[in-house]
């Protein structure tokens, strides 16, 4: 796969990043260890993959702006206002997982 794309290109793929991030903030609902086990990546992958496609483009952000970028407010508002504690049933399922993965 050629992974040269044109400014209309990088554009779309943008808006679509932009359009996930709108999706996911609609549905806050759905928690961050539901998306894990389902799609195996989360709201807090989705930032660290962000910061580090900025960093690797120089552009001075960190942890915290990256976050707050993808929950579309400070994490810690966020995890008090939305986030509920994982069951023992989504701990067990991810540690599974976890452990399947590093196996493989």
């Amino acid at each position: 796969m050629n992974d040269t794309f044109s400014n209309q290109e990088v554009e779309a793929q943008a808006a679509v990043f932009r359009k996930l991030i709108n999706h996911l903030d609609a549905h806050k609902e759905v928690q961050n260890i539901e998306l894990m086990l389902l799609a195996d990546f989360c709201r807090n992958c989705l930032s660290k993959w962000y910061l580090a496609e900025a960093k690797a483009r120089d552009l001075d952000i960190n942890d915290e702006q990256a976050r707050e970028f993808v929950y579309k407010m400070p994490y810690s508002q966020w995890k008090a206002d939305f986030q509920l504690p994982a069951t023992e049933e989504q701990m067990a399922a991810f540690n599974a997982k976890q452990a399947a993965k590093k196996n493989n």
